[in-house]
């Protein structure tokens, strides 16, 4: 079926490396986070806990075993759940358990899920932002090229790509929230809650994010139509009297989209944890967020349960744009 279908094929060799990386990720994050020099057991307990407290707590969190043991605790709790002692009771972790927080001993998967939904609503938005100004813009500076427009795109574009996130975000909220009064400045709420006030309360942060990412997109959208724009088949078209408009929308456009669409799929897992100060501005209450908060109470579990999730969207948005490129622009050979 493979050898019939060789896009089937090229999906499960990138899914299967993918797979690996994310082994390779989480033994690298366990090592990084629980081997090195410092007591788990210790954090877990709080500092007045006396030697005796601290080695039960050892004991029910399965720090006692070696290394290797532990690791293998902590892939059963990913794939199977497991159990945690609690004095004289257990406590079941689903899978995927990470854990439990030193601070509240909430699952640390209960915590991802709270917070997963604003950062994943704070990524598709700022997407759409971004692709619509970002591709928008390029193409415009394409077909303008070398007029007073794409001069003014072009400072514009260079202008978005040096602005810090965080600049932005504070002057977009006193033009608009301060100076303007077109809004009342942001306080999150939930989409199913309220999905009227959850999108008028995520607009400011979703045109922070892809204001920022815009002007990586028109570049690139203007270079790849250029390029597309001096191949032989376009060359092709004009000489059989195909307008110009028809040229650039339905050929080079198509053309130009491919690097475009796989710089998406990359940016928007990276967005699951990137978004960070984007949340901490407008008080979002996210996995950035989440993740700064357990830096500062040093709460290992979350920070682990975390990173391991960022770092899962972004090798699996890695295979996704390898397998979207493949399939966007066929000079590319599937194997």
């Amino acid at each position: 079926m493979t050898d019939r279908f060789p896009g089937v094929r090229f999906a499960a060799k990138r899914l299967l490396g993918a797979v690996l990386v994310l082994l390779v990720l989480s033994a690298a994050l366990y090592a990084l986070f629980y081997l090195v020099p410092g007591d788990p057991a210790q954090l877990a307990c709080g500092e007045r806990c006396s030697p005796a407290q601290v080695a039960q707590v050892r004991g029910q969190l399965g720090l006692d075993e070696p290394a290797f043991a532990q690791y293998l605790h902590f892939l059963q709790g990913l794939f199977a759940g497991r159990d945690y002692s609690a004095g004289t009771s257990l406590q079941h972790c689903a899978a995927p358990c990470l854990g439990l927080s030193h601070q509240n001993d909430q699952q640390v998967t209960t915590l991802i899920l709270a917070g997963l939904p604003a950062t994943a609503s704070l990524a598709f938005g700022a997407m759409v932002v971004w692709l619509a100004l970002g591709v928008g813009t390029g193409l415009l500076s394409a077909l303008r090229r070398g007029g007073a427009t794409e001069r003014v795109l072009t400072v514009l574009t260079l202008a978005g790509t040096g602005t810090p996130v965080f600049i932005l975000g504070l002057l977009l909220l006193m033009a608009v929230c301060a100076y303007l009064q077109w809004l009342p400045f942001p306080s999150y709420v939930p989409l199913s809650q309220d999905p009227e006030q959850w999108a008028w309360n995520m607009l400011l942060p979703w045109l922070t994010l892809g204001l920022f990412e815009s002007a990586k997109y028109a570049r690139l959208t203007r270079s790849s139509t250029l390029e597309v724009l001096a191949e032989d088949h376009i060359r092709t078209f004009r000489a059989y009297g195909v307008s110009e408009r028809a040229v650039v929308t339905r050929h080079a456009l198509r053309g130009a989209l491919p690097p475009v669409i796989a710089l998406s799929a990359l940016d928007l897992g990276s967005m699951m944890g990137g978004a960070m100060l984007t949340e901490q501005l407008f008080g979002i209450p996210g996995l950035g967020r989440l993740l700064i908060e357990s830096v500062r109470s040093v709460d290992l579990p979350v920070v682990v349960g975390v990173v391991l999730v960022i770092g899962t969207a972004v090798v699996l948005a890695n295979a996704l744009a390898d397998v979207l490129y493949a399939l966007a622009d066929r000079r590319v050979v599937l194997s």
